[in-house]
């Protein structure tokens, strides 16, 4: 299994329908990412960056084309198997953290384990020491609004990281972040894709954060080139 690619998508194609008119968003897009790999996807505002992420994780489906995560084609599995690979396979971050107002930091972050199955009391102590790595030990009973939004992030990387996904896709993680705290946010991110051996893709419109990524694409036209 450690051959396989993390992840690869093949021919993708997404098209927009609304009554007659077609509006083309991705492709022939061809991708393989393999773990530990760091690639950085960028375009400007408008270009499909996005919806690329959303096909790659399993939260839209393509008009054409095939994605694979971890050898297995997204197309082929049934609802509940799909939602089981995304949580347990890959994690998601978003620009805007989307923490559950009425949870504590460490309700949040364990959360993906609980669905996975995981007993509470035993998602809750990985969580705790993940909360730790990322610089949160002091605010594991704090709820999002107590947070700052530097905080809040790092307990939305957390969360992402929880279930030791194959593969992190990150949203402008950065975006909603002043430049001091984004830097702090991004080596972070950068720190435990080394750590872990995650493979890890950002969609960014920060050129200086995506040049220290292993690759970077460009999308344009709905095409990704490199």
């Amino acid at each position: 299994m450690t051959n396989t690619p993390v992840l690869v998508c093949r021919q993708l194609a997404k098209r927009y329908k609304d009554g007659q008119l077609e509006t083309p968003v991705l492709s022939d897009v061809n991708l393989t990412i393999n773990a530990g790999d760091r690639i950085a996807i960028v375009g400007s505002s408008g270009s499909g960056k996005s919806t690329l992420l959303h096909l790659l994780g399993g939260l839209d489906s393509p008009t054409s084309g095939d994605i694979e995560v971890l050898g297995q084609s997204l197309a082929a599995l049934s609802v509940g198997k799909l939602s089981q690979l995304r949580n347990q396979s890959l994690g998601f971050v978003y620009q805007f953290h989307h923490l559950l107002p009425e949870f504590s930091a460490v309700e949040n972050v364990a959360m993906p384990l609980v669905i996975g199955g995981q007993k509470p009391s035993a998602a809750k102590k990985a969580a705790e020491a993940l909360l730790e790595k990322v610089g949160l030990s002091h605010r594991l009973a704090h709820k999002p609004s107590e947070l700052s939004g530097g905080e809040r992030q790092r307990a939305a990387l957390a969360r992402a990281l929880i279930t030791n996904p194959a593969c992190l896709l990150a949203d402008e993680p950065t975006g909603n972040l002043d430049h001091r705290t984004a830097e702090g946010i991004f080596d972070l991110i950068m720190e435990l894709n080394q750590q872990m051996n995650t493979a890890l893709v950002i969609v960014t419109h920060d050129r200086q954060l995506a040049a220290r990524m292993d690759k970077v694409y460009t999308l344009v036209d709905g095409k990704l080139s490199l």
